[in-house]
């Protein structure tokens, strides 16, 4: 498997000081940036992006401290903030030619992309969140023995130093462990995607884990803020997600129309990895999104 994406070009833009996206681009008409999740790269994309790109500018990021683009050291809690990474995807789009963009996130993308539909409505024309909930409602949900499934949550939001070493010292475990438990359809992550998404994570520890910090921290502190002067979602929304909130107890529909009064809402039958799972299904959502 080549760690590209066929027929995409491939550069690095610079978004902010000191700090480059390893960015693939391809397709012509109106442009939709697709961001990542965890433990992912820009791939994740790969069948969705292609599809698109028959009849739109489609552009992949690697997010700021994963796959290929600049990792900047956290010396701080902005560092990895969503509102910073939601800026860096502006100024991407910008440097690309495009003042104006729809944008699909998937779960760590998602939450990017939907702090850019918050600080950005007059830029984000559409917007997709894949198998997400917003920061606010997740840590809210995540209560007695039910929040085991989002371990992860908790063990990297803890300060720095412990975390970091207890993943490193078993990397390919930590991650390889989502990987498998996520996903309906095994073959949807075949061997050799795999084998780049666990090396892509093993160089980047110290940013996944400051980027799920923040998430814990200074992300909590902007969504409050937003959710407190009634700040919402003005641009259509769609959101595909497993009905993981039968099993959470809560109902994923009405906390997103919470924030999104123009909200499509989705419930997938295939696994996390959606994009790769049903790459048909996600091209044709987003695809009625953008006809909105």
């Amino acid at each position: 498997m080549s760690a590209t994406i066929t027929g995409f070009d491939y550069r690095r833009v610079p978004v902010a000081d000191g700090v480059s996206l390893h960015t693939a681009v391809a397709g012509s008409g109106t442009p939709i940036v697709l961001l990542h999740g965890f433990p992912q790269t820009h791939l994740m994309w790969r069948h969705v992006a292609a599809d698109l790109a028959a009849d739109h500018t489609v552009i992949c990021p690697d997010l700021r401290g994963y796959g290929a683009s600049d990792k900047p050291a956290a010396t701080g809690p902005s560092v990895y903030a969503k509102r910073t990474m939601a800026a860096d995807v502006v100024a991407l789009a910008r440097a690309l030619g495009h003042e104006r963009f729809a944008l699909a996130g998937h779960d760590r993308g998602a939450l990017v992309a939907f702090r850019a539909g918050l600080d950005h409505p007059d830029v984000i024309t559409h917007l997709a969140c894949l198998d997400v909930l917003p920061t606010l409602d997740m840590w809210d949900v995540m209560r007695g023995v039910s929040a085991a499934v989002g371990f992860h949550l908790y063990l990297m939001a803890q300060p720095p130093g412990l975390p970091e070493r207890m993943i490193t010292a078993a990397a390919d475990d930590f991650f390889g462990h989502f990987l498998d438990i996520w996903a309906n359809d095994p073959g949807a992550v075949p061997a050799d995607v795999r084998a780049l998404y666990l090396e892509a994570c093993r160089e980047a520890v110290p940013s996944i884990v400051a980027d799920y910090r923040a998430s814990a921290g200074i992300d909590v502190d902007h969504d409050r803020a937003d959710r407190d002067a009634g700040n919402r979602l003005r641009m259509p929304v769609t959101v595909l997600q497993q009905d993981w909130g039968a099993a959470l107890g809560f109902d994923a529909a009405a906390l997103w129309g919470a924030w999104a009064p123009r909200l499509r809402h989705v419930s997938v039958t295939c696994g996390h990895f959606m994009a790769e799972e049903a790459p048909a299904e996600v091209a044709g959502a987003l695809r009625d999104l953008l006809a909105r």
